[in-house]
């Protein structure tokens, strides 16, 4: 790992020009990541930072001076030299055809979506001026496509909205290492399925929602069916996975008072990774069981009472058992949901306070 590193810094660097701007770039770097880093905007959908470059949508396409035909951004490696122009009219006209033909599988039903106003491929319809008079140029009627299950049943996949850019699978194989999904059919009817076990190759989706957090179309959504509010209606408080130790950042997706989902956050030590519980495990923080007092046992019902007392009452039966059956008739046990702080406060408190070594962590149950 460390020499990949030191050879990635020693790589040399290439001169080239994208719209008649100079950009210095590190040898093996795309065309694409070159304009980013000068700040010159190529429009893509398949690329995705986390992901190697699939070259699927073809929106990324350039003139490269010397090639005979465009080439895709994403997947053309830097030049010494290169000179590149990135939106001529004809690449906008080839653009516009593209997004076209992307639509005749994607729905023009904007207004019931999800991320109604946060979406790469509405915003690009807006940019390239297309509607749902454009796609009449095409004598084509969209498919209906049957409704299959997922390779996880937390996770919704809606054919009619997918646009086979190939993030999905690619998230699976490169980062969840797991290769769950994958392409199957044929043209028109080509889809997103779950991998065919074979003798030689099982693979188990682990639910980790890698999948449906790169998808740029909203095919992949949560199956619990909750709504989730338009984005300008929803704010996103950034906080850190309650579940485990790891420490994983995350964005809570809130709606007026409720959580509705997790947004992967590329800050943290997870770097936009979560497991099952991290992504889809959030339900209990506004479940109507969830409990927000202390509760008692008064006779045969349960009454709510105030921190104070309740901790005095704990502090009082546990005085007790110690000074009847000695400190090691009582034993701890901790929540994963609490902070590493927080358990270790505990396990002082069980070992220097009560005087016992029983103490564990619900983790490891």
């Amino acid at each position: 790992m460390l020499d990949a590193i030191e050879s990635k810094r020693k790589r040399a660097m290439v001169s080239l020009t994208i719209d008649g701007q100079p950009v210095v770039a590190r040898e093996g770097q795309t065309i694409l990541e070159a304009a980013r880093l000068a700040r010159i905007r190529i429009p893509a959908l398949c690329y995705h930072e986390r992901l190697e470059p699939i070259g699927a949508c073809r929106l990324c396409v350039v003139e490269v001076e010397g090639t005979p035909t465009p080439v895709t951004a994403c997947t053309t490696p830097v030049q010494a030299g290169m000179v590149v122009r990135t939106h001529t009219p004809f690449l906008e006209e080839m653009r516009r055809e593209t997004l076209k033909l992307l639509f005749l599988r994607h729905p023009f039903n904007c207004g019931a979506c999800d991320i109604n106003g946060a979406c790469q491929l509405q915003d690009l319809a807006y940019e390239y001026d297309i509607s749902h008079q454009d796609l009449h140029d095409y004598s084509v009627s969209p498919l209906a496509f049957a409704e299959e299950p997922w390779a996880t049943p937390l996770i919704k996949y809606h054919a009619r909205r997918c646009i086979l850019c190939g993030r999905c699978v690619k998230a699976c194989e490169q980062i969840a290492g797991v290769g769950a999904i994958t392409f199957k059919g044929r043209g028109a009817t080509t889809g997103i399925a779950p991998v065919d076990p074979t003798p030689d190759f099982s693979p188990q989706c682990v639910s980790c929602g890698e999948c449906m957090s790169v998808c740029p179309a909203n095919a992949l959504v949560e199956s619990m069916g909750q709504p989730r509010g338009k984005p300008w209606e929803t704010r996103r408080v950034k906080t850190v996975c309650t579940y485990c130790g790891v420490g994983c950042e995350l964005a809570l997706d809130v709606h007026g008072e409720q959580v509705v989902g997790v947004t992967p956050s590329y800050d943290g030590v997870n770097q936009g990774s979560l497991c099952a519980k991290g992504r889809f495990g959030y339900g209990f923080i506004n479940h109507p069981d969830r409990l927000k007092q202390p509760l008692v046992r008064r006779g045969s019902y349960l009454e709510e009472v105030t921190w104070g007392e309740a901790l005095d009452l704990i502090a009082q039966r546990l005085s007790a058992v110690i000074e009847r059956h000695g400190p090691d008739a009582v034993a701890g046990l901790t929540s994963a949901r609490a902070t590493n702080e927080e358990n270790y406060l505990f396990q002082k408190l069980m070992r220097g306070v009560v005087g016992t070594n029983n103490v564990d962590h619900c983790a490891r149950l």
